[in-house]
């Protein structure tokens, strides 16, 4: 018997185990909406923006595990989805994403809202397809749910014209399909792992470097249990924090542009750099003739695409991290690497990660409150000084989880993220990590979780600046400030060099907007004010409840390597 199109789409969304659906109508998805209506499985949450719904999806996907499904319209709304597919799309989150699209006799009439969306995310998503025959619908769902979550994850687009969703067709849903040309390789070659395991063996200074495939992969425990079987010192990148817990003491901490002293000397200074789950961009590696200079280097991966694109390695290895760790943990034997290690944690009392304490209070402090007061939860972060700060101070392990963008560094990704999150696990504390700035970019997104119930705690880092950019007008564009305080007036002098008595005020007022929304607001100026903060916070579980920590505009976060120079030219202080 045969079924109309939006019949089946629901039918495959249920087979497929979909229990919630991040949606925003319009024409071209009525028909679809009505027949989510129908159905109980499957709930259906309005965000406020199309950009915020994608993020929303990331944050649930990535907290759960499961596939992030997004239901839009055609043009603006599909348009709209563009940042969140590239955020997904270079943090490998897997997301199948759904768009309206006019009637197949009216595309390429420049009919209203007609836009081939398609072609606009060809290079940032797995897989985009436009519907053209009713009878391939169940077919190209199931490709697209398969494409998703296999192999390295991510966006897979799919655009269903608005005939194919009220025609007629094949009732049937496929339990699975052979995608011709997509062959996943996920067993590692044992032949490349013994090459690698040779070199760690006989390495006198070697060095683990984890990327956040190693976190996608749920592969944390096995990288733990292989470094401490060969006693080998971990540093992550900022997506691969938490692939060893933060307080394991074989952990240095990140390395790259921000990151800690000790861990970028290790990395220049190691003879056998083991890297599993990084693609190697510019934020790690700096200028790519003085990466890991001595270091013969292991790169494991599941994308064949990302081995020795950016730095060309001794050893490639395509695999899954489990697949490879479950191989090298059957051989591993201890290593005696204490001179070794002694050189790090003398290079770690050289130049600790460490903030003044004797100005007010510092984003260091807000991190340590929060590492006391929040022992398990979702940590996650927009982008900025205060994501930076977040991957320097926060401890994550086994019972956290860090969320954050990564690859594209989307400001205003952290509060809609967060309430996909909460979503996803209602039962779990989340907590959102924001800027002023990047909080502004999706503050909307304060109705979708008052009316959703959600009581994600935002802890917002306010300097009145947009902190990055500013850092680096500082250190290095002499002081001129353009367009980066949040504070400027047309009445400002247009030559100001920072912060002075005749600053006219902050606006908005983050706790007068929050409660305008339903939520709840604090503000936190000095650093015997934060605990109460958060334990108040904690006991609003009905709403929001945003929290601004008022820091200094003058806080930068150190160290700090220009882009494009080696990452042994650090600016400590």
């Amino acid at each position: 018997m045969d079924i109309t199109g939006r019949k089946l789409f629901v039918k495959a969304l249920q087979e497929e185990g979909v229990d919630t659906v991040f949606g925003y109508p319009g024409g071209m998805v009525t028909d679809l909406l009505d027949e989510l209506y129908k159905q109980d499985d499957i709930k259906v949450v309005l965000p406020r923006h199309e950009q915020a719904l994608v993020h929303e999806a990331e944050g649930y996907a990535k907290s759960t595990g499961k596939v992030g499904v997004c239901l839009v319209t055609s043009g603006p709304g599909a348009t709209n989805t563009i940042t969140g597919l590239a955020d997904a799309h270079y943090d490998s989150i897997p997301l199948v994403c759904f768009t309206g699209q006019v009637p197949l006799n009216l595309i390429g009439n420049d009919a209203f809202q007609e836009v081939d969306i398609v072609g606009m995310t060809r290079s940032i998503t797995k897989y985009g397809v436009t519907v053209r025959k009713r009878e391939d619908l169940g077919k190209i769902i199931k490709m697209a749910f398969q494409i998703a979550k296999s192999g390295k994850p991510g966006p897979v687009l799919v655009d269903i014209p608005k005939d194919i969703q009220v025609e007629a067709g094949p009732a049937e849903y496929p339990e699975h399909v052979d995608i011709r040309g997509y062959k996943i390789n996920t067993a590692a070659h044992v032949g490349q792992l013994k090459k690698a395991y040779k070199l760690l063996k006989s390495a006198e200074k070697p060095l683990i470097l984890a990327g956040g495939g190693v976190n996608i992969a749920r592969a944390n425990k096995k990288l733990q249990k292989f470094a401490e079987k060969m006693n080998i010192p971990v540093v992550t990148t900022i997506m691969g924090k938490g692939a060893v817990p933060t307080t394991h003491p074989l952990y240095i901490g990140n390395c790259g542009m921000h990151g800690k002293y000790a861990s970028n000397k290790a990395v220049s200074e190691c003879d056998v750099l083991f890297s599993i789950g990084t693609r190697f961009n510019d934020r790690i590696t700096g200028d790519l003739n003085e990466f890991a200079p001595n270091a013969k280097i292991i790169h494991i991966d599941i994308d064949t695409a990302s081995i020795s694109r950016n730095v060309v390695v001794d050893v490639p290895i395509v695999a899954d991290a489990n697949s490879a760790l479950d191989k090298l943990i059957e051989w591993a034997e201890e290593k005696d690497t204490r001179e070794w290690c002694d050189r790090i944690y003398e290079w770690e009392r050289e130049n600790p990660l460490e903030m003044r304490r004797d100005a007010g209070m510092t984003p260091q402090m807000i991190l340590e409150q929060i590492n006391e007061n929040f022992p398990e939860g979702i940590f996650v972060t927009d982008v900025g000084q205060h994501q930076m700060w977040a991957t320097q101070y926060l401890d994550i392990d086994e019972k956290k989880q860090l969320i954050t963008s990564g690859g594209l560094g989307t400001m205003g990704f952290g509060f809609p993220a967060a309430v996909g999150a909460k979503i996803g696990n209602p039962d779990k504390t989340v907590i959102c990590l924001s800027g002023d700035g990047g909080m502004q970019m999706n503050i909307q997104e304060l109705a979708t979780a008052v009316v959703e119930g959600t009581g994600v705690i935002v802890c917002l880092f306010n300097n009145q600046y947009l902190g990055m950019v500013r850092q680096m007008q500082q250190l290095f564009y002499g002081k001129r400030y353009e367009i980066t305080c949040l504070r400027k007036r047309k009445s400002c002098p247009a030559n100001c060099k920072g912060p002075n008595k005749a600053c006219p005020p902050y606006e908005p007022d983050f706790v007068k907007l929050a409660e305008s929304y339903g939520a709840y607001g604090i503000r936190v100026t000095k650093e015997s004010e934060i605990t109460a903060a958060l334990a108040e916070a904690k006991t609003h579980t009905d709403a929001p409840t945003i929290i601004e920590f008022m820091i200094s505009s003058d806080e930068i976060v150190l160290p700090m390597v220009k882009s494009g120079n080696p990452m042994s030219e650090m600016i400590l202080k």
